[in-house]
This record gives C-alpha cells, structure tokens and sequence, in this order.
C-alpha cells in the first residue's frame, strides 16, 4: 500500500470517528414505508391524545413502585449476567401482524449489535417488558418489576425511532430536554404552552453521565412539542435557534454511548 493511500485510510478513519455516528440501519436499513417528515413527538403525543392512561411527559406511566420521576440507581436498573449481558425478557402482543412484529423486532435488534443489551422471549421470568397494542405509544421508566408494558398502538406507534424511543424509557432513560442541565441548552418558551400542561417540561433531577448535551438523541422532544397554537416554538436550542432537534431516524451516537456506560458494556 502507498504512502498516499495509508494516508488517505487514515483520514477517511479519523472523520468516521469524529462525528456523531447514527447507529447502522437507522436510515438506509429502515423500513420503506417509514415517513420521514413528521418528528417522534408529534407522532407520539397525537397517538396519546385519546389515551387514558396517566402519563408524564407525553409518553411515561406514571411510576407504581417509585415516587420520584428518577431512575439511575440499581433498583430500577435490568440486571446484568455473569455473561456481562442484559438480558431483557419480553412477550409481543399477538395482535401485532407478522410485518409489525419483524418492525419490533428489528429495533430490538438494533440495541443488540451496539449495546450489552438482549431482548430475549419471555420463558418464565418474574420481570418482564409486556409489547401491547394499548391506545398511544408509552412505557415506564426503567425496570419497575414484575410485567410491564411497553404500548406501541398499530395505528400510530410503529416507527423505527418511536419504537427505540419506548424501549429507552424502558431501560430507564428520559427525556433530553428535562435533564438538570437543560437551560444551558435550549429555552423553554412557557408562553407558547398551555400551562395545565407545563409539568411536562420541568427538569428532572439525572444522571447525566458526564455526557454532552444532545440536541441530536432520540429521546428529544420536537421544537413545538405541547405547543398552543401551530407554528410556536415550546422548545428552542440555544444559542442557535437553529439547531434540529426531536429527530426521528434512530439512536444517537450519544445514545448508544449512554446506554453502554449505565449498563457498564
């Protein structure tokens, strides 16, 4: 190999390294008939709509074994093997057609080949993720014991990024923009939201991990997320206003970075 080749590998590494890498199948893999042009929360939220379950910020049941919106401690953590794999029991709706369950189960897989995390069918584990067809797309936060379910309606909730975005929370994620150090980062227009409905944008009190802030994660809201009125930001980055978030693709460089140091893959 010349000189002039080596090189040119060398760099063409460097730049692959150096910029926030959307995991592999997160665009050209997904399923062709993923439509790009609506955010996740916007999908989420208008799914949620005409659910009557109690839900915190647009897509988390409200917590029946904590009293706190936190989740970084062992407790609500899924449990390591001596193999150093998280195994994760879950069971599928059979009300989910063939297709559905290969689209579930695609983004199950994704976590697989990034992170120490493993979905694997339910045998008889006390603890496990029940995927239902309830009305809206939500889950709780982290392990909470026993089953629990994780709701990805047919109608609206069966999209790649919505899909990892549920199974997050599942793992015990939150939201991005309610993390402690937020209002570095973007503003929230209090204005622009109705305020029955500003609890949902309250910081919460995490574990950041040491981890920049991520206007690119999944698990952003969309700029107009719980907006009053059509076209009115209730989110905006700062400093640049600019800035894309509520992105719908698939997980994040930081994401999958996080799950592997919580998970300590």
């Amino acid at each position: 190999m010349t000189p002039s080749v080596s090189l040119l590998l060398m760099l063409l590494l460097g730049l692959s390294q150096a910029h926030p890498l959307m995991e592999e199948g997160s665009v050209a893999e997904i399923p062709v008939d993923e439509d790009d042009t609506v955010d996740i929360t916007t999908r989420i939220l208008t799914s949620n709509n005409v659910t009557d379950e109690i839900l915190l910020e647009g897509d988390l049941l409200a917590p029946r074994t904590r009293n706190a919106m936190m989740c970084w401690s062992q407790n609500c953590l899924w449990r390591k093997a001596s193999n150093g794999l998280v195994m994760i029991p879950f069971t599928m709706s059979s009300e989910f057609t063939s297709w559905e369950r290969q689209k579930i189960d695609y983004a199950m897989n994704t976590f697989h080949s990034k992170t120490c995390i493993r979905f694997v069918p339910r045998q008889n584990e006390y603890d496990y993720i029940s995927i239902e067809n309830k009305v809206g797309c939500f889950s709780a936060l982290g392990r909470e014991g026993g089953r629990q379910v994780l709701s990805l309606n047919r109608q609206g909730c069966l999209y790649h990024g919505i899909i990892q975005h549920e199974i997050n929370h599942a793992l015990g994620f939150q939201h991005e923009q309610t993390r402690s150090d937020r209002d570095y980062y973007v503003r929230i227009n209090w204005e622009n939201i109705n305020p029955q409905m500003a609890y949902n944008f309250y910081r919460q009190n995490t574990n950041n991990l040491n981890t920049p802030y991520d206007y690119s994660s999944i698990m952003h809201y969309g700029r107009t997320a719980f907006s009053i009125q059509y076209g009115r930001d209730s989110i905006t980055p700062i400093p640049d206003p600019n800035v894309q978030i509520g992105q719908r693709q698939g997980m994040s460089y930081w994401d999958i970075m996080r799950i592997n140091m919580l998970y300590g893959c």
